[in-house]
């Protein structure tokens, strides 16, 4: 079976971890344009395998164009994609705050989808919020969930709903690092050194989310389990619980969908 070739526009943080999980399938042929750095293209050449190409040759020569830029690009970007962009290639944005709306303005006989994967994609344990729009029809969005299926799992939802995954798992990963930044930083004021916090941290943490993907059971479950009553354990949850934390949770992640549903409309004018 001949590999489908994919057109990343842009070659940041979120391209270079999609096209690290794709790279193990051996099922697309990646080209990859990027506006100013051509030694991160040589870079990813060398790693990946990847072929850099000129922006034209990205949209003009794949069947599935993948716009990887910052936000603030994207208009700029929509509008010389469409010079060379046919009317039968899939299109996927996986910038943030953008809209379908947005995108159909500037390729309105494109069948595109709006994905908002993770960084974990670069260890293939991304979860991807997939929103479908109205030209896609079984092969694309079969397409879009083998891409997105390469490098973690997916969900389809309604676009009205993006805003809230970005603050679930678009975002998420910046608040397990946060966690585990503090609790390396307690180790070192309880005397271990840096190095030491930091391997009791990760295996820890690491270890407990094995657990709460492999062991069928809740965080709930999970959490009751290894908590004794009047045990060491509870007496550090209930500082938690005193310091509000769940409520800490919600308004972080409420804060990050409201700056999410302030992007949209700050692009849609």
């Amino acid at each position: 079976m001949s590999m489908k070739r994919i057109g990343f526009i842009g070659a940041g943080n979120m391209a270079e971890a999609i096209i690290k999980g794709l790279n193990t399938t051996g099922k697309y042929e990646i080209r990859v344009t990027n506006r100013s750095n051509q030694a991160k293209l040589e870079q990813m050449k060398e790693d990946y395998g990847v072929i850099p190409v000129s922006f034209p040759e990205a949209v003009r020569d794949s069947e599935i164009i993948l716009l990887a830029v910052k936000p603030k690009d994207v208009v700029e970007v929509l509008a010389q994609v469409n010079k060379h962009m046919r009317s039968n290639q899939l299109f996927i944005s996986v910038a943030a705050g953008i809209p379908l709306e947005l995108l159909a303005k500037h390729l309105p006989l494109s069948p595109m989808v709006r994905a908002m994967p993770n960084t974990s994609s670069a260890v293939m344990h991304s979860m991807t919020g997939l929103v479908k729009g109205q030209r896609v029809n079984e092969e694309n969005q079969r397409d879009v969930e083998d891409i997105f299926g390469a490098v973690g799992k997916v969900i389809w939802i309604p676009e009205e709903q993006m805003n809230s995954l970005i603050a679930m798992s678009g975002s998420g990963p910046a608040y397990f690092y946060l966690f585990t930044e503090a609790l390396v930083k307690a180790g070192v004021d309880m005397g271990f050194s840096k190095e030491e916090a930091e391997n009791l941290a990760k295996e820890t943490l690491m270890g407990a989310a094995k657990m709460l993907a492999n062991s069928g059971k809740s965080p709930g479950e999970l959490r009751v389990a290894v908590t004794s009553p009047k045990g060491t354990t509870q007496e550090a949850l209930n500082v938690f619980w005193e310091k509000g934390l769940e409520d800490l949770v919600a308004r972080a992640a409420k804060a990050c969908k409201n700056r999410a549903e302030e992007m949209e409309r700050e692009y849609l004018g």
